[in-house]
């Protein structure tokens, strides 16, 4: 069980390393960014479900 809570673990953090350089790079202003990487730092998990859901998502065409 420790072992896939810690592999669990380690894909949370990949994860929220990539929400937050996509939060970085975006073409969202400043006060937008900082808000959602502190979102997705203060709360790991939910903070990456919301900004996955809601967050900014630059040049995206649907």
């Amino acid at each position: 069980m420790d072992f896939f809570g810690g592999i669990l673990g380690l894909i949370i953090l990949a994860l929220d390393i990539w929400a937050v350089l996509n939060v970085v790079r975006s073409s969202a202003d400043t006060g937008k960014k900082v808000l959602w990487v502190l979102l997705i730092l203060i709360l790991p998990v939910l903070g990456l479900i919301i900004w996955a859901l809601m967050g900014p998502r630059g040049n995206v065409r649907v």
